[in-house]
């Protein structure tokens, strides 16, 4: 290094080596003690932080990981050990692996020697910062101010590491000058170490508080403090760097006079006697951290040697357990291609038998079995009970059995819990009926489990190449997978059979007391408008009980089989497969979804009527059509009768609900630019009514459309658009607040929908 004053060149040049630092550099006994604890499993949190606390680099390195994890904590709420909670140990053993580790092989040398020494003064910085900020007691959390110390001159650790020759030579002149390093840093480099460790701090997402006390603690900390309250901990920090220098523990490169400055003491309001005792108890303090890191240790390079040999050791043994392991694995894929295959299989149209039937052939060729009979007894209302008999792959067939009359049709050892167990004694009324022979010596049975109860039995005579006990495990996985899709199956049909009467309920009530604007084909004539709102009475009653009960049937193997395969998604490592498994655990939760919104319609809150000024509902109304149809401004032209009263008799909630739905159907008939929304207001001829009128000019409906307006579940646009619960939603809330709702359109001529609301 030459003896010219760095320019702003140099500056730059060595902040961009000091940037591409990934991390800082542990010493030979940190990394022994680290591998000695991995090697043999000895690892507890609270070891792992102290050793973790005891180091820079393994600390920086740490909290660098945590923002990566986006595992962020408040500074108030912040240490090591929380990190270590949150993150994996893999995580942690994988970052100590990618740092460096500080010549291993030249312990003796001046260099390492001094090196040493350097996270000495950090570690004795950092105990004597805690306990100042434990004694001032000024809002400084004592295991920040612990961290800050630790990480103070990681600026140094690093020009040290990276510009080794720059560095030595800096640190003889200010040794020969009895000069601070970072006059001396400044002279040659032009930047110092402060400014270079928070580049790095705030590189590596350090927390705040910490980078600031990085920068700051060789600044006249107690003027910056008095206009940046943040900046106190760095106060902490200048105060533990000077005492720890006093009490001479380590090196900090600085070899100026190690003098308090009065206005700091001042400042923290702290004495003379409060600082000679933290000074005498430093040494042991910092005696203890020395020895978690094994500073102690007489010969720490042998002793890392000696641990990367058990590591590498070690690594051979866990490789051998891998490679068995990656086997089991290949299995156990094999087995999932088995569930994967059979998922694919199934589309939304097969009922229960064809599944059945699907599992039977399935089973048989990937198990490699004979005869296989699956029957089902889900309903066990019936005498009768559904089988499917599969001989070999292209010869199957499905055969109707007459349920036992004196034992249970499923054997109790299996009617609630997985078992496999042998046929014989257990289902002999089966083979009676059946004309196919089964070789009993052989033959299998397994539960097919949804909820914890059997729903139906898989018989299978088994001749796979390997003892029936040691596929237990296999069966039961698939067989649980395929109880609870067989059980979605049932219920399925069960829901098709309400769908049934439900829509028999609607369409004859409908049609009995209800009428809707139809077309006027010619002139341009007015639509003609009649009430569009279904009965309540006894179709909604009916209508409850049914969605209640469709509720209850799906939501149970909904969450079976969403819950399967989020558990199989998790261990799956296949991306295709991972998606597959995801797609099904989507559809469950969009059906549930389904579930309560038809639950909301048959069986809503019911009202809670008030006096409410309808100009404000008609704002809360359009702010919430804004934010369904995602549009940030609806052109709504209101108009309002100059002797209209104001107040409405409803559930507001209800109310704009409604007029939003309505809305946001007037915003999606506009198949280009939003048009204009017309909104007119004003008092009904009895007087006991205010009437509303939403008008667009949209694309309007046709008279099959306009029939169906109000039905749950109807829309007008394409399938698996929108649900179609809008219209039928306001009508429903319309009616439950004793107000009408009427609808006229034409195609291509727009709709309006005229309300009525109650005035008291």
């Amino acid at each position: 290094m030459s003896g010219k004053t760095a320019d702003a060149t140099v500056a730059r040049q060595v902040e961009l080596a000091i940037n591409r630092l990934d991390s800082i550099s542990i010493l030979p006994c940190v990394g022994s003690r680290f591998l000695s604890e991995l090697n043999q499993f000895q690892f507890s949190p609270q070891s792992l932080t102290e050793l973790i606390e005891c180091d820079p680099g393994l600390t920086a390195r740490v909290f660098s990981l945590v923002h990566k994890e986006g595992q962020n904590f408040p500074d108030n709420n912040l240490s090591i050990r929380q990190a270590i909670d949150k993150l994996p140990l893999r995580l942690i053993r994988d970052a100590f692996f990618s740092i460096n580790v500080y010549s291993a092989f030249e312990q003796n040398n001046q260099r390492a020697l001094f090196r040493s020494q350097l996270v000495l003064h950090a570690i004795a910085t950092a105990c004597c910062a805690r306990k100042i900020a434990e004694t001032v007691q000024n809002g400084v959390n004592p295991y920040l101010a612990y961290l800050a110390g630790l990480l103070h001159n990681i600026g140094n650790l690093a020009l040290d590491q990276e510009m080794p020759r720059s560095f030595t030579q800096i640190l003889e002149e200010a040794k020969s000058q009895g000069a601070c390093i970072c006059d001396v840093e400044q002279k040659y480099l032009g930047i110092d170490y402060t400014t270079l460790g928070k580049r790095l701090a705030q590189k590596w997402h350090l927390p705040n508080s910490v980078t600031m006390a990085i920068w700051l603690h060789h600044s006249n900390t107690v003027t910056i403090s008095q206009n940046m309250p943040e900046a106190k901990i760095a106060q902490v920090v200048q105060l533990a760097d000077i005492l720890s220098r006093q009490a001479g523990i380590g090196r900090s490169g600085s070899y100026d006079s190690a003098e308090v400055p009065e206005e700091l003491t001042q400042s923290l309001a702290i004495t003379g006697e409060q600082m000679e005792q933290i000074r005498e108890n430093l040494s042991e303090q910092v005696a203890v951290k020395s020895k978690i890191a094994g500073m102690d240790l007489p010969d720490t390079a042998s002793a890392y040697c000696n641990a990367v040999h058990q590591a590498a050791a070690q690594l051979a043994k866990d490789n051998t357990t891998l490679s068995q392991e990656n086997r089991r694995l290949q299995t156990a894929s094999g087995h999932f291609d088995f569930t994967s295959d059979f998922l694919l299989s199934i589309n939304p149209d097969n009922t229960a038998l064809d599944i059945a039937e699907n599992l039977a052939v399935r089973w048989q060729k990937f198990y490699q079995t004979g005869l296989v009979c699956l029957y089902l007894t889900a309903d066990t209302t019936l005498q009768t009970l559904e089988a499917v008999v599969v001989e070999n792959q292209s010869q199957r067939k499905t055969v109707l059995l007459n349920a036992p009359a004196d034992s249970p049709a499923i054997p109790p050892e299996i009617a609630n819990s997985f078992a496999l167990l042998d046929a014989r004694g257990h289902t002999d009324w089966l083979f009676e009926q059946l004309d196919v022979d089964f070789e009993m010596g052989k033959t299998r049975i397994v539960p097919l489990l949804s909820g914890g109860r059997a729903i139906g039995v898989l018989v299978f005579e088994f001749r796979y190449p390997t003892e029936a006990g040691k596929l237990e495990e296999k069966f039961k996985a698939a067989s649980l997978i395929a109880g609870s899709v067989l059980d979605m199956a049932f219920t399925a049909q069960k829901q098709q059979h309400f769908a049934e009467q439900f829509a028999q309920l609607v369409t004859s009530s409908h049609a009995a007391t209800s009428r809707v604007s139809v077309p006027v084909p010619a002139k341009e004539q007015p639509a003609i408008t009649e009430p569009a709102l279904p009965a309540a009475g006894n179709m909604l009653t009916a209508l409850a009980e049914m969605a209640a009960g469709a509720a209850h049937e799906l939501n149970n193997p909904l969450l079976v089989i969403s819950g399967r395969a989020q558990l199989l998604g998790q261990a799956e490592t296949d991306p295709e497969k991972k998606r597959m498994l995801k797609q099904i655990q989507d559809n469950t939760t969009e059906i549930t979804s389904i579930i309560d919104e038809l639950m909301s319609f048959a069986n809503p809150v019911p009202p809670r009527a008030a006096q409410t000024d309808i100009n404000q509902i008609l704002e809360e109304a359009v702010e919430l059509a804004s934010q369904k149809a995602n549009v940030e401004h609806i052109n709504t032209q209101m108009e309002f009768s100059e002797d209209l009263s104001p107040n409405v008799f409803v559930d507001s909630a209800h109310v704009v609900s409604a007029i939003a739905n309505i809305i946001t159907n007037c915003v999606e008939s506009y198949t280009s630019d939003l048009g204009p929304i017309k909104i007119t207001v004003g008092p009904e001829q009895s007087g006991n009514f205010v009437k509303l009128q939403i008008a667009d000019l949209g694309c309007g409906m046709d008279e099959q459309t306009l029939r169906k307006a109000t039905y749950p579940f109807f829309s007008g646009k394409p399938a698996g658009r929108k649900r179609g619960m809008g219209l039928a939603h306001a009508a429903r809330f319309i009616e439950l607040n004793k107000g009408t709702l009427d609808i006229a359109s034409r195609p291509g001529g727009g709709t309006t929908v005229t309300i009525h609301l109650p005035k008291q």
